[in-house]
């Protein structure tokens, strides 16, 4: 009898301590549920990524005494350490003496089709040996006026073949890679060559820009002299030093670009 008493007493005193007014739920509204959007980072699959080389000795990676494959090589390797990729495939079409209008020719014919259609990433290194084919003609009487014709050419070559690129490739990353002056490993002396250099540069520069997925990738500063011994025995090609600079450019530049986060090691596309 003493407990029943005892209970009640607990469960009056509960009831006087609750509070009174009560909040019925109305089950028959529906209340909204925002959604936050949620992108997939590039980095969540593991990626192959396709990287062709196009152009000149530069991109054949003439000169490496270390056999590496010049600066498209280490490029390889270096992206290999990215987050999300699993593999780098790595094609080099470029031959050593090819000119803009040999490249162009080239992919008129449909040679490199399969490999552009497929590529996330084009490497360019072409317009020395344009240069030096006006060089040897004009040797003993250099001149502005035939550089600035070759220039002309240069340029309708090079937008053909950004163009032929595009109708095989709308999205891949195109790296125009700039030219750089070797007279200068023999004379520190300004001249009007490397005027001629730099305007050459500009146009690459310009038709880089043309195009929101390419990325301009100036070289000059790396060979304006030997005293770092970035040449090879032939003091025209780079050796492994240099191309390792080119590299190093070429990463710069694609952060620059907008297209990695070098910090991070990421691809943004």
């Amino acid at each position: 009898m003493k407990y029943v008493l005892y209970l009640f007493c607990i469960i009056i005193f509960l009831t006087g301590c609750t509070n009174k007014e009560q909040f019925a739920t109305d089950f028959t509204k529906k209340e909204a549920i925002s959604f936050e959007e949620y992108v997939i980072p590039y980095t969540f699959f593991p990626r192959t990524i396709q990287l062709v080389g196009m152009g000149d000795s530069l991109t054949k990676g003439v000169g490496d005494e270390l056999k590496r494959d010049g600066y498209i090589g280490r490029l390889k390797t270096e992206l290999l350490q990215y987050k999300g990729i699993e593999d780098v495939i790595l094609t080099n079409t470029a031959l050593r003496g090819r000119r803009s209008d040999q490249l162009l020719k080239l992919m008129n014919n449909g040679d490199f089709d399969y490999a552009i259609r497929n590529a996330d990433i084009i490497t360019i290194t072409i317009g020395g040996n344009d240069l030096m084919k006006i060089v040897k003609k004009e040797l003993f009487n250099l001149k502005v006026e035939p550089f600035q014709k070759g220039l002309n050419a240069f340029e309708n070559n090079y937008v053909k073949i950004m163009k032929k690129i595009r109708e095989i490739n709308s999205n891949g990353k195109i790296l125009l890679i700039g030219i750089y002056n070797p007279l200068t490993v023999v004379s520190n002396e300004e001249n009007e060559f490397e005027t001629i250099i730099e305007e050459w540069n500009s146009t690459i520069e310009m038709i880089a820009k043309e195009d929101k997925n390419a990325c301009y990738i100036p070289i000059g500063k790396h060979f304006d002299t030997n005293a770092n011994l970035v040449y090879h025995t032939d003091f025209f090609h780079p050796n492994s030093k240099g191309y390792q600079l080119m590299k190093d450019s070429i990463i710069s530049s694609l952060n620059n670009c907008g297209f990695i986060d070098e910090q991070n090691r990421e691809l943004l596309f």
